[in-house]
This record gives structure tokens, sequence and C-alpha cells, in this order.
């Protein structure tokens, strides 16, 4: 699939799908598929996946345009009916009737032009890798901007409906080009990959088969390649490759067929011991109390962790605001209260002073962990595609642990220092009852406008001042995930011709930890911040510590995780517990 930028905005080729309607100067198209399309960064080449899933429509109809020109002469039709259909995004065309693009209407008609292109821009990326190791960056959350027709198609899933898909030896070869940098391989590899019968899998799985059997020789570390800490850092960026694939530095490549014994002897020799006759039993065994070799595993380890751990964040950490703390003592974050209204000058030329109320949540820091035991027979095997499996489920863990504490702060309903739980009757800011559903569209939609209403005239700390809160986020888990894109949809679901007035008002959270009916509005964090997570300011993220392991033959690390959470206002924040 073709894939280029214009300006800020990103585009994706796809043929069209049906027929040409003369009658109604319209046709279905499929403007975006999943399909994985080679691109470049700061960091190097990566797949990007386009999610059907995370399109958010902020309207009923776009601009149809002719290769991407913005301009009014350009314009030849409009855009609507975009709807998701699993793996894809469809829409209607409609065609201008202008007299000037009847020989465009007529290419169209007869199938000479058959390929349009979306315009998007992204809002959100989530990265992780294919079975290949290459680095993937799939867009969660992205905006459909214009869709234009164009001369040649390039997405091979999109083609019309009812046709046989078609062989793009174009993107073939693309991908080729793609493993063959990826993974280190020869000019020549890939010449016999490029048959229609040949599927992409196959063509990851050749890339695989010859990146292991391929036998390069051994190139050995010494001091003359640079200071030792420089050749650590190349050494762990390969090591890291090695374990879970992605990226790999320029300056790494020179590391990457380096056994793990062979690191670990020139870790001794960059120490001033000598490894001549040694064993590997040895070799590893000293290199464990007089090298920096552990030091270099663990580092490859964090980086595969971090990998992991950024790929499993929680979706509601985007709904809180993020803090570091210097230690684990109790933090209380205090809340300034409104000033409310100027008071206007008494007689005597003085102002009226006032005082402001103030509110503190508290939230300490807790330490999760679990420990990583790297065997003498893994070590001796070399057998880096086991560490990698385990080093990345604990970064997944990790941000598995983080969620959980997240979702318990939303689930939980705790108590805050006013003495009463976070959503109370009191507050206003809960709904139970049929009427708070989210099952049902149309009771939904009424649902979400009384809490937009809610949280518009909630007052601040003096009582008084109206924050006039505006909601950003509609909070939901698996079981609600279907009801809740019904809900905020442009249309409703019992009719064709009312307006939903929530249609691209909220954005959609999905948690699949929560579970049953409840769901929740949220506010923008960085206007009335409601939840709060931390770190130790030393320790942010997944970390990865080695252990004095005097019980086991082999190194022994553990993972773990300087984390906590807690509330930090109500008003941010509406529940309904939906029909009991």
């Amino acid at each position: 699939m073709n894939i280029l930028a214009h300006g800020g905005m990103l585009t994706r080729e796809a043929p069209a799908s049906g027929s040409f309607s003369p009658e109604s100067l319209e046709i279905e198209a499929v403007i975006a598929t999943r399909h994985p399309v080679t691109r470049r960064d700061a960091r190097g080449l990566y797949i990007e996946i386009l999610d059907p899933a995370g399109l958010v429509l902020s309207g009923d109809d776009w601009p149809l345009l002719a290769d991407h020109r913005p301009t009014a002469r350009e314009t030849i039709g409009r855009v609507h009916d975009v709807r998701i259909d699993g793996d894809t995004v469809l829409a209607r065309l409609r065609f201008s009737g202008a007299d000037d693009l009847l020989p465009i209407r007529q290419r169209v008609q007869d199938g000479t032009l058959r390929a349009f292109s979306a315009g998007y821009s992204v809002e959100a990326w989530a990265e992780g890798k294919d079975e290949t190791g290459q680095r993937t960056k799939t867009a969660t959350r992205w905006h459909l901007k214009e869709v234009s027709l164009v001369a040649i198609p390039a997405d091979p899933n999109a083609t019309r409906r009812s046709d046989t898909m078609p062989f793009d030896i174009e993107t073939r070869n693309a991908l080729i080009d793609t493993l063959r940098g990826a993974c280190n391989l020869s000019d020549e590899w890939g010449a016999d990959l490029g048959a229609e019968a040949v599927t992409d899998d196959d063509v990851r799985r050749a890339a695989r088969d010859a990146m292991t059997q391929r036998a390069a020789p051994p190139i050995r570390v010494t001091r003359e390649n640079g200071n030792p800490a420089e050749i650590q850092t190349r050494a762990a960026d390969a090591l890291a490759f090695r374990m879970a694939g992605g990226a790999l530095p320029e300056a790494s490549r020179e590391y990457v067929n380096v056994t793990l014994r062979e690191m670990a002897a020139d870790a001794l020799q960059r120490s001033g011991v000598s490894t001549r006759g040694m064993s590997a039993d040895e070799v590893f065994s000293r290199s464990l109390s007089a090298s920096d070799f552990p030091l270099l595993v663990s580092n490859a380890m964090g980086k595969v962790a971090a990998q992991a751990y950024q790929a499993a964040e929680s979706p509601l950490k985007a709904l809180a605001r993020q803090r570091t703390l210097p230690n684990f003592k109790t933090t209380t974050a205090i809340r300034i209260g409104e000033m409310g209204r100027l008071e206007e000058m008494t007689e005597h030329g003085e102002f009226t002073h006032t005082s402001r109320a103030e509110a503190g949540e508290t939230m300490s820091l807790k330490t999760f962990g679990r420990a990583i035991s790297v065997s003498r027979k893994l070590l001796i095997d070399d057998d880096l595609g086991l560490l990698g499996d385990m080093t990345s489920a604990m970064g997944a863990a990790a941000a598995q642990t983080e969620a959980d504490e997240l979702v318990k702060l939303l689930a939980d309903n705790p108590i805050m220092s006013d003495g009463l739980p976070v959503f109370h009757v009191s507050r206003g800011n809960i709904a139970t009852g049929p009427g708070s559903d989210m099952l049902d569209p149309e009771a939904a939609v009424a649902a979400l406008l009384e809490a937009r209403r809610v949280m518009r005239t909630i007052t601040g700390l003096d009582g008084r001042t109206i924050l006039s809160v505006k909601p950003r986020y509609l909070v939901v888990g698996a079981d609600l995930e279907a009801h809740a894109e019904k809900a905020l949809a442009s249309i409703y679901a019992a009719t064709t011709h009312d307006v939903n007035p929530m249609a691209g008002k909220l954005e959609l959270v999905v948690e699949p930890r929560l579970i049953g009916n409840t769901w929740f509005v949220m506010a923008d964090p960085a206007a009335v911040p409601s939840l709060q997570y931390a770190y130790l300011s030393s320790a942010q993220g997944v970390q990865i510590q080695r252990q004095e392991a005097w019980d086991t033959l082999g190194l022994k690390y553990r993972a773990f995780l300087d984390f906590g959470c807690g509330w930090l206002d109500w008003r941010g924040a509406y529940r309904s517990t939906g029909a009991a």
C-alpha cells in the first residue's frame, strides 16, 4: 500500500467497491483498511497499521477531492455515510453534477478510474512488533480529513466487493525490501518470493528463517572499538534486538551476531581478564563478578521490558494527571478553591478581602515486582528468544498492574477527604436505574445528555462558582463497547433522520477490565483533573535490576514498578451503574 504525507496529513489509497450510479452520481468505496504500510521515522523503518476501530467521526460529511488538491476547482463531490465494517472503512461518495466534471464521472463509471485515497491525521499510536520482530505502529485514534480520487490503486485488500482480490507486485516488493533491510539480509534474498502464490506471511517466515540460519563470522569486540560505555550501549541494543526484534541502530549491527558467551568473554577482556582456555561455564562464572556483563544483559532486558510495557499501557492513563514523587511517604495533593467573582470597590476605595477554600487527597507509592532467573542453560544455549519472551511478559505484567490499580479506583468508589465516596447522590454525579442504561441507544443518549448537564452545572469548592466542566471521555468495559458506539453514532439507531446531539462530543475509551453495565463520563485532565498516578522520580515505569544469586547457577534479575494512583477531585467524573 502506498502512504504519503501531505503537510501534516497522511493518505492511503484504496480501490472503489460497488458500481457507479449515473442517476444518483454515487459510488460505494472502501477508503481504508488494516493493510500494513512501510514507513520511516527518526528511529528507522516501521510498519504502520490503520485500525478502523480507531476512526473518530467528528462530522457527517467530508470533501471529495482530486489528487488531494484542497482547492475549490479540485473539489469534485462530497463524502458521506462513513462506517466501519470489520477491518475496512466504507463510505458513499457523491460526485458533483457540474458539466466540467463529466469526463471524470465517465472514467469512474467505465472503471478507468477506480481508486480513492483517504486523507487522515493520527491522534494516538500503539507500538508493537510483528511476527518477524519488525516495529509496528498502529493508529488507534485517527480522524478522516478528506477522500480523493487517484489514478493508481495500492491496497490489495480494498477492492470492488464483488471482485477477486488482486495481486499487487509493488506492495510485495516493498515488503521484501523492508525485511531485507531490517533483518540485514543479502541483496539477492527474496528474488524467488514475488510470485502470486506466495503470501505475505510466507515472506515474513522466510525472512525469519534466513536471519536464524545465517552463518556470519563472529565479530570480536576489543578495547580498540571504542570506550567501554559506548561498547556496552551498542551491544545492549543488539542484544535487545535479538531478544524481541524492533529497531536496530546502525552502530549496533556489528554486534548482532555475537553470542552471549562471546559478549561475556569480551566483557572480561575489557576488564583485563584473559579468557584463553576457559570453558563456557568458566567464562560466564567469572563474568558475573569480574565484568560489566550482568549490567549489559540488564540494560537489554530493560529495553525489551519497556517496549512491552508501553505497548500494553492502559487507556485510563490518558484520563489522569501524571506526577513524580521523591519517596514512598503519603503525599497530599492540595487543590485550591475558586476565586469566585470580583467584588465592586467600596466607596472608600477599598477591595473586599477574600479567602479561598482548599481540599487535599492523599496518595502513596507501592512497589510491585517479580523475579526473573536467567539460567546457566539459557546462557550457554544462547536462547535469547526465551529470555525476550520472559522479559516482554514482565513488561506487560507491569502495565497490567497499573491498569488493575486504576480500574480499582473507578470500580471501588473510595472515600475522599470530605468523608463521602467519589460518586454519591449528594454530589449529583451518580445515576442508576433504567433511565441511565447504555443498552438502549436512545436511552443512552438521554443519559449522556443528563451527565453533561450535571457536569456543566457543578460548583467549585466554594459551593457557588459554576465550573462548567466539559465532558470529554466516555469510559466503558468490553460488554458495553458496541452499545457505546451506537450511542455516539451520528444517527439514532431507531431512525435515519434524527441527528444524535452527542455525536462527536465524547471520545470512547474502552477498558476491558471494567465489567457489567457501569459507565463513566470524564473531563479532560488538563482542565479538571480527577485521577492522578505517580512514579518514583528515580524509577519511572518498569525497572530491571540485577540481584545477587548465590543459590542459582546463572543470573537473577527482578522486574519492579514503583507506582501509585488516587483521586484528585470528584467534579470531573460522572458514573452510571445502569439498570439493576
